[in-house]
């Protein structure tokens, strides 16, 4: 039998300053679209849809007389939204095992070892609505050619796909929209 699981998520993550939040959000989307369980080996389909900010505001430029700030100094970014499964994985910490490996190999993949791993946490559907700011850059995984399972999962998070009048409403599901309830301990 097949599950589908949505998962309200957190992501952070240290970024060179001069990184993008839009290539960011669509890099952590497209990491999860194929999910590998660790241990066995099996694969399944993931759908994220988030919204990507900055935690921190970019450094002042230096006064002047003051030593020059080192040119590589880390900006902190964010991601909260939705991660939608359809597969063997039966509980939300499962899968956040998984979508943290993924995570983790993309972001190193494309902006280098930078000393800490991304962190990927599940957390409160209400955290996410509530928390995310209305400037935030939303993203959602792209569309590849779809098998009917993952259309089903498409269909599994109807109301994150939905247009919006803001950014932030758009990753918050409908109203009675279940979603996973776990502890942020991963």
């Amino acid at each position: 039998m097949v599950n589908s699981l949505i998962v309200p998520i957190l992501v952070t993550t240290d970024l060179p300053p001069d990184s993008d939040l839009r290539e960011l959000g669509q890099l952590l989307a497209d990491a999860v679209r194929d999910l590998e369980h660790d241990t066995s080996g099996v694969h399944y389909p993931g759908h994220l849809r988030g919204a990507t900010f900055w935690l921190d505001r970019p450094a002042p430029p230096p006064e002047p007389g003051s030593p020059a700030q080192a040119p590589e100094q880390l900006r902190f970014a964010a991601m909260l939204g939705f991660l939608s499964v359809a597969g063997p994985r039966e509980s939300a910490r499962e899968v956040i095992v998984d979508a943290r490996e993924a995570v983790t190999a993309a972001v190193i993949a494309r902006y280098g070892d930078l000393g800490s791993t991304p962190a990927v946490m599940s957390i409160r559907a209400d955290d996410v609505r509530e928390r995310t700011p209305d400037d935030a850059v939303v993203t959602t995984t792209a569309r590849a050619e779809t098998s009917p399972a993952e259309t089903g999962l498409a269909a599994t998070v109807a109301g994150l796909d939905r247009p919006s009048t803001t950014p932030a409403a758009a990753v918050r599901p409908r109203t009675g929209q279940k979603t996973a309830r776990v502890s942020s301990r991963t």
